[in-house]
């Protein structure tokens, strides 16, 4: 009988419950113990953990959030770390891992493995921006919030004849502004891939309005660069374990900005965590767990190393590495269909993207 370990990591999110109800339910049919790891690599590191069975995981599955906990500690940090956290998998008698997280959670979990800890990866990100898995869960929960929240905006911007600027997640891959962009039929667009030129923005936002429309909406992920201001994304140099600087700010200079340059009452909104929180979408509720279902079957079959992914239709073992050797950034085919939406008729370059869309 096996013993498996499951622990969830980095950033809370939509469907973490389902991944974790999927790998008791199928854990259970193969008559094997699972424990629950306590807030994620900490957790493993502190030997804080507790048994997951049918009675833990009832009810939990439209929950959204991890009932385990999360955490962003990185055990490489420091060495002594690693050594408590090896222990502590022999001492729990744990025969193999479930590591449910994004990069930076299957960055350590792909360090372990190499040193021979037997392990399985499950991609976790709101931002969509694992390789190596056409998508994660959490992602349309989030698209489903944003666009929500930009629907609500259209309103307002109307009655009170205003732009309004929404900053969405999406530090290096800008997946959530432009999908909900789309969806919420947004008039500009601005993600970390393409550097923005604000000038141009205020060009097109202009040109709209001198078209009789005496409101606008633009999306922006936290992100997002301007071409010529140096400094303008972030507000905070503050880093976390795994050295990325907290982002917040890009929405409120982006507006002050805007209204600078047009005289136009500009608003900005920030939804921060609100995107990764609540009941995930059926979507995710499905996707989650077959992620967990097929985990448990890798570790069955000893497929150590590997992580969980969806591949059109399947769900597919990948290696680890796949998902920690660059991020999976927006679709430009994508993107230019969102630039139909929000560019100035004269744009040669823009129009021809459309006609190739």
């Amino acid at each position: 009988m096996k013993k498996i370990g499951i622990l969830t990591g980095g950033g809370d999110c939509p469907g973490l419950n389902a991944v974790i109800r999927a790998v008791v339910k199928k854990s259970a049919k193969n008559h094997w113990e699972v424990v629950g790891i306590l807030d994620g690599w900490k957790g493993l590191i502190e030997g804080n953990v507790m048994p997951l069975n049918e009675t833990h995981i009832s009810g939990i599955l439209p929950k959204g959030g991890t009932i385990l906990g999360t955490s962003r500690t990185n055990p490489f940090k420091e060495q002594e770390n690693v050594v408590k956290l090896l222990k502590n998998i022999k001492k729990f008698k744990i025969d193999a891992l479930i590591a449910i997280g994004g990069e930076d959670t299957l960055g350590v979990a792909l360090k372990l493995y190499k040193m021979g800890v037997p392990i399985v990866g499950v991609p976790k990100t709101i931002n969509n921006d694992i390789s190596g898995t056409d998508y994660t869960f959490g992602f349309d929960t989030a698209v489903s919030i944003v666009t929500e929240a930009i629907d609500r905006l259209h309103t307002t911007a109307e009655s009170h004849h205003r732009i309004m600027v929404l900053e969405v997640m999406g530090r290096h891959a800008g997946w959530i502004a432009t999908m909900a962009g789309i969806a919420g039929g947004a008039d500009e667009i601005l993600i970390p891939e393409l550097p923005f030129d604000i000038d141009a923005v205020c060009r097109n936002l202009k040109a709209r309005h001198d078209h009789g429309k005496k409101f606008s909406i633009v999306v922006v992920s936290e992100g997002a660069k301007p071409k010529n201001l140096d400094h303008f994304e972030t507000l905070s140099e503050e880093k976390d374990e795994f050295g990325h600087v907290r982002l917040g700010g890009i929405g409120q200079r982006l507006a002050k900005e805007i209204e600078k340059k047009l005289g136009v009452e500009t608003r900005f909104t920030v939804l921060g965590h609100v995107q990764r929180g609540g009941t995930p979408t059926a979507y995710d509720r499905v996707l989650a767990t077959r992620y967990g279902v097929v985990a448990v079957e890798l570790v069955k079959k000893e497929q150590y190393g590997k992580m969980v992914a969806l591949r059109g239709y399947k769900i597919v073992p990948v290696d680890l590495t796949e998902s920690v050797t660059k991020l999976r950034t927006v679709d430009m085919d994508i993107y230019d269909i969102a630039k139909c939406f929000f560019a100035q008729p004269h744009d040669e370059e823009i129009v021809d993207d459309c006609a190739k869309t």
